[in-house]
């Protein structure tokens, strides 16, 4: 099966430009993603033509940043940026293509022990049906992410092993 939908543009550690507000390392993201992703106000302040990054920081509220300086916030957007949301909330979802959320899998493990979501999108990779470079805020695939929420998951709640 496809292991990554999409490959994520990359820099060296020591030339990925810093978010201006938290100091966070950015990563590149396309502008189709930006553009896919701005609420409609967002989008008409937007420079078409600057470089967008991703900063992925919890703790800050920008979500893009262009060359120009420009800045766009979690409140800019249309989806909630899980890495911008609490860890534990409904809201925070892992997958945007198809839906899988930290709820969900706590849920799967509460209910089996372990949770598939990774196995699931795999599948979805496989079919052609991901999306992560349009859908994904950061414009790259989820299973890292996914991989590390299930983990993450499961470590808290002490699950790991099927109830039987």
């Amino acid at each position: 099966m496809a292991e990554c939908c999409c490959a994520a543009a990359t820099d060296t550690l020591d030339e990925a430009p810093r978010c201006p507000v938290s100091g966070a390392r950015t990563t590149p993201v396309d502008l189709r993603t930006v553009k896919a992703l701005l609420t409609e106000t967002a989008l008409a302040r937007l420079s078409a033509t600057a470089a967008h990054r991703f900063c992925a920081d919890p703790s800050c509220d920008i979500v893009y940043v262009d060359a120009g300086g420009a800045r766009y916030l979690t409140s800019d957007l249309r989806v909630p940026v899980w890495q911008k949301a609490r860890a534990g909330s409904e809201d925070r979802i892992i997958c945007y293509c198809f839906g899988e959320s930290e709820a969900r899998m706590r849920r799967e493990l509460e209910a089996t022990g372990r949770s598939l979501a990774t196995d699931r999108v795999r599948a979805h990779i496989a079919a052609g049906r991901c999306a992560c470079d349009l859908r994904n805020p950061r414009g790259a695939c989820c299973l890292g992410d996914l991989g590390a929420a299930i983990a993450r998951v499961t470590a808290a709640s002490g699950a790991g092993h099927p109830r039987g």
